[in-house]
């Protein structure tokens, strides 16, 4: 991917976007449903604060059997 300089915010051009393929999207959508059911997250994402080392390593212990995925 190129990477473009500009001396002012003038020379930049809005990207131009495709299209709206409406059967695309239902395709993802039905694609990205599916593979949920396969590999599902077992713990929420995010950022998580702990007040020691023992307590982050409990966390890490309980989630890492939820992140392994199965293989198909």
């Amino acid at each position: 991917m190129p990477v473009w300089k500009y001396r002012d915010i003038s020379e930049m051009l809005a990207p131009s976007r495709p299209t709206r393929d409406e059967d695309l999207v239902r395709r993802l959508r039905a694609l990205w449903r599916r593979t949920a059911n396969f590999a599902p997250i077992g713990y929420l994402p995010g950022v998580y604060k702990f007040r020691t080392i023992e307590e982050a390593q409990a966390a890490r212990d309980r989630n890492r059997g939820k992140q392994t995925r199965r293989q198909v």
